[in-house]
């Protein structure tokens, strides 16, 4: 059975492959048929091949143990990756609607649409695949730079499809001027996949709590064990990567043995690694202050400190 680095090099080895295969064809014939739009729909491949490059890198250096140097793992290599992979989608819907522009300006003429009209339906159809494996793999191992790279080509197949229903419509009516029409469309839902990447690629970087639903599945775990311990307090959390990042203050009856402290905060510990794999959770025990037992739980009852 494959591990989680094994699988995620897999999906980003494939991501790269299709991506590849799909530059080199549409670029060639945007440039045999004069079609912006497929043209652009080549630069838009051609973006995402070298964001499936960076997801190959960062999948492959954020599986990399702690060291001496990096104390907390490489997680974060994967929110940079994102991060950068976001900013160059939206470079390259900037440089579309630049280019449709002109041949809105100057006019444009576009020929043998049926290679156009191929293409860009091979295109949806092998991006449908490989997005949806990538996606697969990017939940299953919780990969933010292969979900990153998996919308990007999710981006692709509604951007090709866009590309498609505008060189039919050429075909149809003859009004070659559909075509840039067609690429602004596609680079102005480039741009909002490329935003929408952006803010979840790069707000871990500036430690982000966990999403409220997740935070809350961690106070649940957390109040389960509240007949052994007074209260906690300052739960932080944050994630890197696949990674997440949780720490807390537990208070606990003062007599309470250390060894019986330690058990309570090891079972908390292994439920919410249980629930989110790949946590690094750390609890910082405290006694409990004179008068605060009166409300200890009937577990706490032989506690001397327990207000009269």
């Amino acid at each position: 059975m494959q591990d989680d680095s094994s699988k995620k090099m897999n999906a980003a080895t494939l991501s790269v492959v299709s991506n590849s295969a799909l530059v080199t064809g549409k670029v060639s014939i945007g440039l045999l048929t004069g079609s912006v739009a497929i043209l652009s729909e080549g630069i838009h491949s051609g973006i995402d091949l070298v964001a499936a490059l960076i997801a190959f890198f960062s999948v492959r250096e954020s599986g990399k143990p702690a060291d001496e140097r990096h104390r907390y793992g490489h997680g974060k290599i994967e929110n940079i990756s994102g991060t950068v992979e976001a900013l160059l989608i939206i470079v390259a819907a900037l440089w579309i609607i630049y280019e449709a522009a002109d041949k809105l300006r100057h006019g444009a003429e576009v020929g043998q649409l049926g290679l156009g009209l191929g293409i860009m339906g091979i295109s949806a159809v092998v991006n449908i695949f490989v997005s949806s494996k990538l996606m697969h793999t990017a939940k299953a191992t919780d990969s933010v730079a292969l979900e990153a790279d998996a919308m990007h080509l999710r981006t692709d197949v509604f951007t090709s499809l866009g590309v498609l229903v505008g060189l039919a419509a050429i075909k149809l009516t003859g009004i070659s001027l559909l075509d840039p029409i067609a690429a602004i469309g596609v680079a102005l839902l480039i741009i909002k996949a490329g935003v929408d990447l952006t803010r979840q690629a790069f707000f871990p970087l500036v430690d982000v709590s966990l999403p409220a639903e997740e935070e809350q599945v961690i106070v649940d775990i957390i109040e389960s064990f509240s007949a052994n311990y007074l209260e906690f307090h300052k739960l932080r959390t944050r994630k890197a990567g696949p990674e997440r990042h949780i720490d807390l203050h537990l208070v606990v009856p003062q007599e309470l043995p250390v060894r019986q402290v330690h058990s309570l905060c090891d079972l908390i510990e292994a439920e919410i690694k249980r629930k989110f794999p790949g946590s690094h959770v750390l609890i910082h025990s405290e006694p409990c202050e004179p008068g605060q037992c009166k409300d200890c739980s009937p577990a706490h009852q032989q506690c001397p400190n327990k207000s009269q």
